[in-house]
C-alpha cells in the first residue's frame, strides 16, 4: 500500500562533437561513479554523476544572479572526450565496463575486442572474431565474458582471454551453412539485439535464439550452464519480442516481453523461471503495435522499468509487483525524436539514469511514500486508475479497493484534500496535465462499492508540464513544484506554481465531480535549489513547507487575496541537518497556541522533528491524533530492528525522548526489573506503517513486504483513547472500546477515582443504554486499582494534557486494594438502574448482578427481591405488571450463576424462609436426600427453635442466643451450653438474662472461663459480682496479687492466724519469682518478722530501706548485716565493671577491625562488578547473577543443584542460626552485627541505676565514703565507655573508610565526656564526685 514517487530529478547536457553525432551505448563504472557513452562517431564520453548535481547548483547561481544566457540547456557537466581509433567503416557495436581490468570493452562491426583504459586513453585489442561483435556481457563476478559474434555464436571466455568453449545461439537446420545464412553486416545506426542476460551469482546466463523455419516467427528461451556451457533448460516456442530479456538479480525468474500483434493485443512481460518454464504473465496495457525496446530489473529485485516505443512518443514505465499483481507505479514520457534508453543505478535501487541520442542526461531519484493519507484514505497509484479504500471502513488489501478513479493517463504523483466534509484530489498526469475530482462525503462512500469514475482532465491557460510535488492548500487552491518552468523553457531547475481550481458544471453532492475544472496559474516562481519534498501548513490553510536538497525548508506564502512582499519566509528552527525526501506536518498544541511541527526521515533511517534528530534507527513512521481537531498527540514509529513504539508528541517537543525509549533499542531487562512495554515486537521482519485510524479507533495498519495487510491496536493507544473518551464523559464509547480490545472494565472507574464515578453513575447508565454492557461492566468491577497493578507501567505514559486536566485527577487515585470501591459503585449503578431505567426482566437481571458482585454480595436483600417476584407470580396480579419482571427460576438461576450454590442456599435460610430454601436447593442441582430430610426437621420445630437450629447451622451465634433465650426457662440449659461452648457470647447474655439467679450461674461461669484461659484478675472481678468469695481468693493467689488476696481474706473474716499462715505462704511464693521487695512488706506488715523483712530486702538490693528498718528497731545486729552485705556488692560490682570495661575495649577494637575488612572486601566487589559490566551482555548477564544479593559478609543468593533442599531442613537452619544470634563467632557473616548487639546489651538499665544509687546513699549513710567513691567511679567510666563505643559504632557503618585517627575509642570517650547529659548519670551522688 505504497506509491512510487518521483523525490526529485536531475538534468544535464552532454555536448557532442558534431551535430550529427547521437550516443549509442553506455557503460557504468561503480566504484568511481563514472558513466560512459559511445557514440556513433566512435568517441568515448565519460561523465562524473557527482558532477551533475554540481553543475546544477552552478547553473542555479548563474540564473540567481541574472545571467540567463548561461542557463540554457547547452550547460553541461564536467565531460571527457575520448576517441577511439578505429579501421574505415568500422564502427563500435558494443560497450560495457570492466571492473577487474579498470577499462572498457569494446566491440566493433568488424570483429576487433578491444580493451580501452580511460584514466591512460590507451587502446589494446585483446582479439578479433569472425562475423563482427553484436554483444559483449561480463559475468556478475567479472571472471568470464560472452560474446555473441555476428555469426550469432557465443563465445565465452575469461578475464585472460582464453575461449573456454563456443556454442551456437540458434537452432540450426540441417544442409544449411551457418556462414552463408547469417546476417553478419551491421548498418551504422545498429543497436544490438542479442544481450546475454546471467543470473545474479553467475552460474547461469540465458539467451533468446530464433527457430529456423517457423512461421509466424517463434523464438526460444535457452538457459546454459556457465562452467560447461552446456544448455540446461529451453523454452516452449514463443513469439518473444526481440531478444529483450533480463534476469531478476534475485535470480527466481526472467523478464521477457511477448508480441501478441496477431492477436491485436497490447505487449505482454512473461516471466519465466530457470527450468523454462512461464510462471506468469501480465500485458503493459498499451497499443497493438507498442514495442518494448529495454527491460530492466532494479538492483533490488522489486522494480521492472520498461522502454515502450510508441508512434508519437516513448513510455518509460516502471512495475511493482505486490500481492500477485504489477501495478504501474510511474511513467515518464519522452518524444519519439529523443531516441530514449535508460537504465539502474547498479547500487542505488531506487535512482534511475535516462539519456537520449542528442546527450540529454537525467537522473531520476525516486522514493516510497505511503498510499495512505492523514484521514486514513488509501489511494494507490496503478497505471491511469487511482484505488480508493477508506481504510476506517473495511481494511481492504489492494489491488481491491472500495471503488477506482479512471484518468485520462498515468498518473505521476496526487494530493487529496479533505475539507469542511469535503473531499478533494488532484493528479497529475505523465502527459503533463492535470485532473482534478471531488469526492462525496465520507458517510456516502459505501454507496460507490465496485464503481469506476471516469476523470477528465483540467483544461489550462497554459502548459502546466507534469508536476513532481502537488499540496492543496485550501479547498480550491493547489500548489505544485514543477522540474522546470513553463514560460523558461530550456533552463534547468524547479518552478513553484499557485493554481487557483474553479469548477464550471453542476453536479451532485453525493457523486463524484471529475469534469468541467479549470485551473488558472496566478503565481509562478523559479527555486534556487532542488526541491525535494512539500507540504501544506494546515495550521493557517495558506501556506506551504518548501524542503531543498540539504534540508533547508523555507515557508511559502499563498498569493491569494493579493500580493505579498515576501513569498518566502526561512525557519531555521525547522530545518533539517540533511536531506529528508519523507516530510510530514504535526499541528501541536503545549501550553499555548497550536504550532507546527516538521518530521523528517532521510535516507539513512534517521528520524528528524525540527532540527533535532529522534531516532537513529527509523524504518517508518506515522502522525497520529485521538483529538477532534486533529492535533497530532502520538507519533508512532518501527525501527529496523521491528520494534514498534509509540512516543507521546509532548515528549518529542520538551526533547526527552532518547532517554525515556531506551534510544528506540531493545532492553536487555535484568533478572527481577519491571517491564515497562515500551514498545510492540512487529510479526514480520521488514513490515513498515503504511497509515494509521485516528481517534477511537487507535489503530495502526502495518505492510509486510509480501504486501498483506496487518493492523494492531497499540495498548498505549488504546489507553489513551479510552482516557479521552472518558474525560470528555463519553462513557459509551470508552465502554465500548474497553470491550472491543478486551480492557479491563475496572479503567472506567479508576482513571478518575471510583468516588468521582459515583457522581457520574447516572449519566453512565443513561448513555451506556445496554443492559447486557452494565451487567458485564458490573461483573468485572474489583477493589483493586488497575493503575496499580495491570497498567502500572502506563500511567506515566499518559498524554500529560490527560493528566494535567481538571476533571482528572492522577493523584488522587483510590489505594491500590479498597474494599468499599466494589460495594460503593455497585450501590450508585443499582440506585441509577432503578431509577433511570424503566421496569423489565434484563433491568431486574442487572440489579440482581450488583447485589451478587457486591463485597461481601447481598445475598440475603437478592433473595428478597426472587421472594417477591414468586410471590408476585403465586398471586393473582395483572398480566401486565409479571411481564415487567422475570420468572423467579429465571432469577434464581442467574444469581446461582453468579455466586456459589452453597452460599445462596445458606442465605435462603438465613431468611428462615423453607420454602424459598428448598428452591434454591432444587435449582442447584442439590440431592434431595441430602436438603430434604433437614428442611423437613426444621419444619417440624417451633418458630424459634427452627431458628436457633439455623442459626447454629450459619454460625450466626449471637442470633442464636437471641432466639434461645426467647424459647424460655424449658431451654435454658441450651443456653448454658451455647454461651460456654462460644465464650464471646458471655457480655450479650447478660444483657438478654434479667433473672439474677441465671445471672450468677452466668457470671461463675464466665469466671471459670477467663480462669481456664489464665486472666486471673478479670476472673477473680468476675467471681466478686456472682459472690463466689472463694474462687476469687484463688484467681487472686494464682495472678500474684497479694494485696487482692489478703483484702479478700478479710472480706471472708480469716482468724489472725490463718491470715498470719496465708502471709507466710505469700512471702514464700513472691520470694520464689524474685519478688523480694513485696515478700518484705508482708514479712514486715503482717507476719512481724523484722529478720526475714531485712534479709528480704537485701536481696532486693533496697539498700537504704534495709538500713531504714534496721534503725527503726534498733537493731545492730540487723545494722551489721546490712553493712557486711553493702561492702560485699560493693566490691562485686566494682570487679564486675572493671571486668565490663576490658570486655568493651575489646569488642570496640575488634568491631573496628571486622569494619575495616569488610569495607576493604566490599570495594574488592564492586571493583569485579566494574569488569563485569564491560562484558558483553550475555557474560555480563551471567557474571552478573552469580554477585546479586553479595556483600562482604553475605550468604550468597546462588542456587545450584548441590543447594537444593527441603523446606523443613530450611526452617531447622533458620532455628539453629536464631538460637546461635547471640554468640560472637569470630569470622562469621553476622560477626559485625553481633558485636554491635553485645555493645548495646552493655548498657546500664534503669533498675541497675535505682539499685547502684540505692547503694551508695548506704555506703554513704554508713560512713564508707572511699568505696562508694571508687564505686561511682568504676562505674562512671563503664558508662562513658559503653556509649562512646555504640556512637563510634553508629559513625563508622555511615563511613565508606575506618580512619584510625578519628574513628578510636578514647576520642569518642572524650567526646562523650563533654556531652555528659544528666539524665543519664542521674544515679550519681554529686558529693562523691
Amino acid at each position: 500500500m505504497k506509491n512510487l514517487k518521483l523525490s526529485y530529478e536531475i538534468s544535464s547536457k552532454i555536448e557532442l562533437n558534431t551535430e550529427d553525432e547521437v550516443l549509442r551505448f553506455a557503460a557504468v563504472d561503480i566504484e568511481r561513479n563514472r558513466l560512459f557513452f559511445a557514440s556513433s562517431a566512435d568517441n568515448i564520453y565519460t561523465i562524473s554523476l557527482s558532477s551533475m548535481q554540481q553543475v546544477l547548483s552552478f547553473e542555479l547561481i548563474q540564473c540567481k544572479c541574472g545571467q540567463n544566457d548561461n542557463c540554457s540547456s547547452k550547460s553541461s557537466p564536467i565531460t571527457r572526450v575520448d576517441p577511439v581509433d578505429l579501421e574505415p567503416g568500422d564502427f563500435i557495436t558494443t560497450l560495457d565496463y570492466l571492473m577487474e581490468k579498470e577499462a572498457l570493452i569494446i566491440g566493433t562491426s568488424y570483429g576487433l575486442i578491444l580493451l580501452y583504459t580511460v584514466d591512460d586513453d590507451t587502446t589494446e585489442m585483446v582479439g578479433r572474431v569472425e562475423g563482427g561483435v553484436k554483444c559483449i556481457s561480463p559475468s556478475p563476478d567479472g571472471d568470464l565474458l560472452a560474446i555473441v559474434t555476428g555469426l550469432r555464436q557465443i563465445l565465452v571466455m575469461t578475464h585472460d582471454w582464453d575461449v573456454l568453449y563456443e556454442r551456437e545461439l540458434d537452432d540450426q537446420t540441417e544442409g544449411i551453412d551457418v556462414g552463408i545464412s547469417a546476417d553478419s553486416t551491421f548498418s551504422s545506426n545498429y543497436i544490438h539485439d542479442s544481450p546475454i542476460s546471467w543470473r545474479g551469482d553467475g552460474k547461469y546466463f540465458a539467451t533468446i535464439s530464433n527457430i529456423q523455419n517457423s512461421s509466424p516467427i517463434l523464438k526460444s528461451l535457452k538457459v546454459w550452464e556457465r562452467d560447461s556451457g552446456a544448455l540446461h533448460s529451453i523454452s516452449e516456442p514463443k513469439a518473444f519480442m526481440g531478444t529483450v530479456l533480463d534476469w531478476i538479480p534475485s535470480g527466481a525468474k526472467l523478464a521477457a516481453v511477448l508480441d501478441r500483434k496477431e492477436q491485436m493485443q497490447s505487449p505482454a512481460i512473461v516471466f519465466i523461471e530457470r527450468n523454462g518454464l512461464e510462471r506468469s504473465s501480465f500485458a503493459i496495457n498499451e497499443e497493438a503495435n507498442a514495442v518494448i525496446e529495454i527491460l530492466k530489473w532494479n538492483c533490488n529485485s522489486d522494480l521492472l522499468a520498461s522502454l515502450v516505443r510508441r508512434d508519437s512518443h516513448d513510455l518509460l514505465k516502471i512495475w511493482f509487483l505486490s500481492n500477485n499483481h504489477w501495478y504501474l507505479k510511474q511513467e515518464i514520457r519522452y518524444p519519439r525524436e529523443n531516441g530514449v534508453k535508460f537504465m539502474w543505478d547498479p547500487v542505488k535501487p531506487l535512482q534511475l539514469i535516462s539519456w537520449t541520442l542528442d546527450g540529454q542526461l537525467t537522473t531520476f531519484n525516486f522514493i516510497w511514500v505511503t498510499a495512505v493519507m492523514d484521514n486514513s484514505t488509501a489511494l494507490i497509484i496503478d497505471d491511469s486508475k487511482v484505488l480508493i479504500t477508506p481504510l476506517s471502513l473495511s481494511l481492504i488489501p489492494p489491488p481491491m479497493c472500495l471503488f477506482n478513479l479512471k484518468l485520462p493517463c498515468a498518473v505521476q504523483s496526487i494530493a487529496f484534500c479533505s475539507r469542511s466534509c469535503k473531499n478533494y484530489l488532484a493528479a497529475s498526469l505523465s502527459d503533463g496535465s492535470l485532473s482534478v475530482s471531488e469526492l462525496p462525503p465520507f458517510d456516502t462512500w459505501e454507496e460507490l462499492e465496485d464503481k469506476e469514475f471516469c476523470v477528465e482532465t483540467c483544461t489550462s491557460d497554459m502548459q502546466l508540464g507534469p508536476l513532481v510535488h502537488l499540496a492543496w492548500l485550501d479547498s480550491h487552491v493547489l500548489v505544485g513544484i514543477s522540474e522546470f518552468c513553463p514560460s523558461m523553457e530550456g533552463k534547468l531547475g524547479y518552478c513553484l506554481l499557485e493554481m487557483e481550481l474553479t469548477c464550471s458544471e453542476d453536479h451532485d453532492p453525493g457523486s463524484i465531480n471529475g469534469s468541467g475544472w479549470n485551473v488558472r496559474v496566478f503565481n509562478k516562481i523559479y527555486l534556487e535549489g532542488i526541491v525535494i519534498g512539500l507540504v501544506a501548513n494546515t495550521m493557517s490553510g495558506s501556506s506551504a513547507y518548501i524542503q531543498f536538497d540539504g534540508g533547508k525548508v523555507s515557508e511559502y506564502i499563498s498569493m491569494v487575496g493579493g500580493s505579498k512582499v515576501v513569498p518566502f519566509l526561512n525557519h531555521e528552527n525547522m530545518c533539517f541537518s540533511t536531506s529528508c525526501p519523507w516530510m510530514d506536518l504535526a499541528l501541536v498544541k503545549s501550553s499555548g497556541p497550536q504550532n507546527a511541527l516538521l518530521f523528517g526521515l532521510d535516507e539513512n533511517s534517521k528520524l528528524h522533528a525540527n532540527g533535532n534528530i529522534l531516532c537513529n534507527n527509523c524504518s517508518s513512521y506515522a502522525l497520529y491524533s485521538n483529538s477532534g481537531d486533529r492535533l497530532t498527540t502520538h507519533l508512532v514509529l518501527v525501527t529496523k530492528q521491528d520494534l514498534l513504539y509509540v512516543v507521546d508528541i509532548h515528549d518529542v517537543l520538551h526533547g526527552d525522548v532518547g532517554p525515556q525509549y531506551y534510544n528506540f533499542l531493545p532492553v536487555i531487562r535484568r533478572r527481577g526489573e519491571e517491564d515497562q512495554k515500551i514498545y510492540i515486537n512487529v510479526w514480520e521482519r521488514g513490515a513498515k506503517i503504511v497509515g494509521v485510524l485516528h481517534g477511537d479507533d487507535s489503530a495502526v495498519i502495518l505492510q509486510a513486504p509480501r504486501g498483506n495487510l496487518e493492523c494492531v491496536y497499540p495498548r498505549k493507544l488504546v489507553l489513551t483513547s479510552i482516557v479521552n473518551a472518558l474525560v470528555h464523559k463519553r462513557f459509551k464509547d470508552a465502554l465500548l472500546m474497553v470491550r472491543r480490545h478486551r480492557i479491563d472494565f475496572n479503567i472506567i472507574v479508576d482513571y478518575c477515582g471510583w468516588n468521582a464515578f459515583l457522581q457520574s453513575a447516572e449519566e453512565f447508565i443513561k448513555q451506556v443504554n445496554n443492559l447486557s454492557y452494565v451487567t458485564e461492566f458490573v461483573c468485572s468491577v474489583k477493589s483493586e486499582n488497575i493503575f496499580h497493578s495491570l497498567y502500572k507501567s502506563y500511567t506515566s505514559l499518559l498524554s500529560p494534557s490527560l493528566k494535567e486536566s481538571k476533571d482528572v485527577a492522577i493523584g488522587e487515585l483510590s489505594d491500590t486494594n479498597d474494599l468499599r470501591k466494589v460495594t460503593s459503585v455497585l450501590l450508585a449503578v443499582r440506585k441509577a438502574l432503578e431509577e433511570g431505567v424503566v421496569e423489565s426482566p434484563g433491568r431486574e437481571l442487572c440489579i440482581l448482578t450488583t447485589l451478587a458482585r457486591s463485597y461481601p454480595p447481598a445475598l440475603e436483600e437478592a433473595l428478597q427481591r426472587i421472594k417477591l417476584i414468586r410471590e408476585l407470580e403465586l398471586s393473582s396480579s395483572d398480566d401486565a405488571k409479571r411481564i415487567q419482571f422475570p420468572s423467579a427460576e429465571e432469577s434464581l438461576k442467574h444469581l446461582l450463576w453468579l455466586c456459589d450454590s452453597e452460599a445462596v442456599f445458606e442465605a435462603a435460610l438465613g431468611l428462615y424462609d423453607l420454602n424459598l430454601s428448598a428452591m434454591v436447593a432444587l435449582n442447584s442441582q442439590k440431592d434431595p436426600k441430602e436438603f430434604l430430610p433437614f428442611l423437613q426437621d426444621l419444619q417440624r420445630m417451633p418458630i424459634l427453635i427452627m431458628k436457633f437450629t439455623i442459626d447454629l447451622k450459619l454460625h450466626r451465634y449471637e442470633k442464636a442466643l437471641h432466639h434461645i433465650v426467647s424459647a424460655g426457662d424449658a431451654y435454658f440449659d441450651d443456653c448454658m451450653n451455647l454461651i460456654k461452648k462460644y465464650p464471646q457470647l458471655f457480655p450479650v447474655a447478660l444483657q438478654l438474662i434479667n433473672d439474677s439467679v441465671k445471672r450468677r450461674q452466668v457470671l461463675e461461669a464466665w469466671g471459670d472461663h477467663l480462669s481456664f484461659t489464665k486472666s486471673f484478675e478479670d476472673a477473680a472481678t468476675t467471681y466478686l459480682c456472682c459472690g463466689c468469695l472463694d474462687k476469687a481468693l484463688k484467681a487472686y493467689r494464682e495472678s500474684g496479687n497479694w494485696g487482692g488476696v489478703l483484702t479478700i481474706a478479710g472480706l471472708i473474716k480469716l482468724g489472725k492466724e490463718e491470715v498470719v499462715q496465708l502471709a507466710h505462704e505469700l512471702c514464700e511464693e513472691l520470694h520464689a519469682l524474685g519478688k523480694s521487695g513485696d515478700a518484705a512488706k508482708i514479712a514486715l506488715e503482717y507476719c512481724g518478722d523484722v529478720n526475714a523483712g531485712i534479709n528480704l530486702l537485701v536481696s532486693a538490693r533496697e539498700w537504704d530501706e534495709a538500713l531504714r528498718i534496721a534503725f527503726l528497731h534498733k537493731r545492730d545486729d540487723l545494722i551489721s548485716e546490712v553493712t557486711t552485705s553493702s561492702l560485699e556488692c560493693a566490691n562485686v560490682l566494682i570487679s564486675e565493671t572493671n571486668e565490663g570495661l576490658e570486655k568493651v575495649g575489646k569488642y570496640s577494637a575488634r568491631y573496628l577491625a571486622v569494619r575495616q575488612r569488610r569495607l576493604l572486601l566490599a570495594a574488592k566487589l564492586q571493583s569485579e562488578e566494574h569488569s563485569v559490566n564491560d562484558l558483553d551482555d550475555e557474560t555480563a548477564s551471567e557474571t552478573s547473577s552469580n554477585f546479586s544479593g553479595m556483600s562482604a559478609y553475605s550468604r550468597g543468593s546462588r542456587k545450584g543443584t548441590a543447594s537444593i533442599s527441603s523446606t523443613a531442613s530450611t526452617k531447622a537452619r533458620d532455628m539453629r542460626r536464631q538460637r546461635k544470634k547471640g554468640k560472637i563467632r569470630a569470622g562469621s557473616p553476622d560477626e559485625e552485627i553481633a558485636l554491635v548487639e553485645h555493645l548495646k546489651g552493655m548498657s546500664v538499665t534503669a533498675g541497675a541505676k535505682r539499685e547502684l544509687k540505692s547503694l551508695l546513699t548506704c555506703l554513704v549513710m554508713l560512713g564508707k565514703e572511699d568505696i562508694a567513691r571508687k564505686l561511682q567511679q568504676v562505674s562512671e567510666s563503664f558508662q562513658l565507655s559503653q556509649m562512646a563505643a555504640i556512637k563510634l559504632a553508629e559513625d563508622s557503618i555511615a563511613s565508606n573508610a575506618v580512619d584510625e585517627r578519628v574513628y578510636n575509642l578514647e576520642h569518642y570517650i572524650a567526646k562523650m565526656r563533654e556531652l555528659q547529659c544528666s539524665d543519664f548519670y542521674s544515679w550519681k551522688l554529686k558529693v562523691l564526685v
